[in-house]
């Protein structure tokens, strides 16, 4: 599972998710791409799913990119906590996916492969994806 090796804190607030990416909006290594087209977290595991679905349906050829990243602490409080008992404890860790932002590359098959590995992949994803190919 994709986390963060060293943090320099902990816990960190919800913040915000309006506005578009800032970066992240070009194909940069690949063809063909998912981009996110609404705002969301995407935790861990639905990243790990993604690239599992693309990664059978391609049976393991090609190459496949991953653009996000999850950096961000969520922390939860176990069932039946009473109010004012503090922060959780941290539980899992998820990506900031603002839309516009390429979530996965893929290089190396045909465009029929790609479009359905995609397909897949952007199922297994929280957030609203389209489906891009790099214009030459």
């Amino acid at each position: 599972m994709l986390m963060p090796r060293k943090m320099k804190f902990r816990k960190q607030q919800r913040g915000k998710r309006r506005g578009l990416s800032g970066r992240g909006q070009e194909i940069t290594f690949g063809k063909f791409a998912i981009k996110a087209i609404s705002c969301g977290w995407v935790s861990a595991r639905q990243i790990e799913a993604a690239r599992r679905a693309m990664t059978r349906h391609v049976k393991r050829g090609g190459e496949i990119w991953i653009r996000v990243f999850p950096d961000k602490p969520v922390t939860t409080t176990s069932a039946e906590t009473p109010m004012g008992s503090g922060k959780g404890s941290l539980d899992h860790f998820v990506a900031v996916v603002k839309p516009g932002r390429i979530l996965f590359e893929m290089d190396g098959v045909t465009p029929d492969v790609a479009k359905e590995a995609m397909r897949l992949a952007a199922r297994k994803l929280s957030v609203k994806t389209s489906y891009i190919t790099k214009q030459e």
